[in-house]
């Protein structure tokens, strides 16, 4: 995901024709030869061969240092991205997602709108006592929704997530189906 992340500073995606990448970044096809157990492996952790190897790869991807908040593209929609934060969390009542890599998507009841949010985030911002981590991560983002907010080629949506959350302390995970298994690669 990092690769496909635009700095904050970046222009806010153009909505693209045609099919929809299945990488949020620049991408580019490779042919490998790989012994049949690997690609059973492989297609164990993902049907969808490339995308096993992208998620092998996140543990090294996420020791990169990343920008406080992203923009994650796929396709004509974004999402933003932010290195966790406790103190978002609590000053802003909002809940951190997490993501394989380390950092997490925003998520929020529909009592708090994307405008609510980015005043909370620069009332915060005015506090001398805000940590520098998290000014950091709070600036980033008003950033992000300030640009959002005047483009004219960009709408602000809030859309809902399935998020599992156990009700209990419990040592399995949540089952969800089985994906189909390929051998493309």
């Amino acid at each position: 995901m990092s690769t496909a992340a635009r700095d904050s500073d970046g222009p806010l995606p153009a909505p693209r024709r045609g099919r929809p990448r299945k990488f949020p970044g620049p991408s580019r096809a490779v042919t490998l030869t790989l012994p049949l157990p690997v690609i059973d492996a492989l297609g164990a952790i993902d049907a969808d061969i490339s995308r096993a190897v992208v998620r092998l790869a996140q543990p090294a991807l996420s020791r990169r240092r990343r920008q406080p908040a992203e923009l994650a593209v796929f396709g004509r929609h974004s999402v933003i991205v932010v290195t966790r934060s406790r103190t978002l969390e609590r000053r802003m009542g909002v809940e951190l997602v997490p993501l394989p890599d380390g950092r997490a998507l925003i998520s929020f009841d529909r009592s708090k709108t994307p405008a609510s949010l980015e005043l909370g985030i620069n009332d915060a911002l005015e506090d001398a006592t805000l940590p520098a981590r998290d000014r950091e991560i709070f600036s980033a983002i008003a950033d992000i929704l300030r640009k959002a907010r005047r483009s004219a080629t960009v709408v602000l949506k809030q859309p809902n997530i399935i998020m599992l959350e156990a009700t209990r302390r419990t040592t399995s995970k949540p089952s969800a189906p089985e994906p189909r298994r390929s051998r493309r690669g």
